[in-house]
């Protein structure tokens, strides 16, 4: 869908929506799509400098819980109620199980496992009321990986922590789902983002790790965070009342495609 396509559907009309890491990469494509859809949205990030135009700023770090509590509670009260929480911010790591001390594994599972349940933590009470008044309008939509199903190298620590966001996702989506509360992931492939472009500029040869992470998705590319985004609205919309407990994979084919070598 184009950004002209998408202005003219405003499915979120009248809807409050949350995005942690909203000021860049995937975090702003979705924020900037949910916008154009109708959405009151507002950005949850430790530097908001980036987040798009009309969105309510929050400067808040995932691993503060009485920070991410205040950050939640000021969103429902300026937007008017939380009906959608978008939790995307996150971290990559690199390395095998034996390259990262205790210190590196505690941070990254902070930021991306423990940021997602702190998030949701204040949040679930605003979404309950939300629930009452607009039934299948009311989700949680984590952003996991392909690091969560699939084996790739030099990812230990980052994969872990995406096992546990699919693991998180389908245990909340059990415990609300008679709340009125639809919880569903999404499962990039390597996303064409800044943090991406960063893990790259740590390997000895940009050009070429970039040509391999594209040559291992069967699209010969990275993903766009635009594509990612619409996934992300299709979960959280009223369109997709039925849908909760899935993780659904943006990842150029990765996951299922096994083609043969290219002749």
């Amino acid at each position: 869908m184009t950004a002209v396509e998408a202005a003219r559907v405003r499915d979120f009309e009248g809807l409050g929506a949350l995005v942690t890491g909203g000021a860049s990469g995937i975090g702003a494509a979705v924020a900037t799509l949910l916008l154009a859809r109708g959405a009151r949205v507002a950005v949850l990030d430790r530097d908001c400098a980036g987040a798009p135009a009309g969105t309510l700023t929050l400067t808040a770090d995932v691993t503060d819980d009485a920070a991410v509590r205040a950050a939640v509670d000021a969103a429902a009260e300026e937007l008017g109620g939380l009906h959608t929480v978008v939790s995307n911010a996150g971290i990559g790591a690199i390395g095998t199980v034996v390259d990262n001390p205790d210190e590196e594994w505690l941070r990254v599972l902070d930021i991306n496992v423990l940021g997602m349940v702190r998030t949701a933590r204040h949040a679930v009470p605003h979404l309950r009321r939300s629930a009452t008044e607009r039934p299948g309008c009311v989700s949680i939509t984590q952003t996991c990986s392909i690091a969560a199903t699939a084996g790739l190298p030099q990812r230990a620590l980052y994969s872990a922590s995406k096992g546990a966001v699919l693991s998180l996702t389908l245990a909340m989506a059990a415990d609300h789902v008679r709340e009125g509360i639809r919880v569903n992931c999404v499962n990039p492939g390597t996303a064409d983002t800044p943090w991406v472009g960063r893990l790259l500029d740590q390997a000895q040869d940009p050009a070429a790790e970039r040509a391999a992470l594209e040559a291992r998705q069967p699209t010969g590319r990275l993903v766009g965070a635009d594509e990612v985004a619409a996934a992300v609205a299709y979960l959280a919309s009223p369109a997709a009342a039925a849908v909760t407990g899935t993780a659904l994979p943006v990842d150029g084919g990765m996951q299922g495609l096994r083609l043969r070598p290219a002749t």
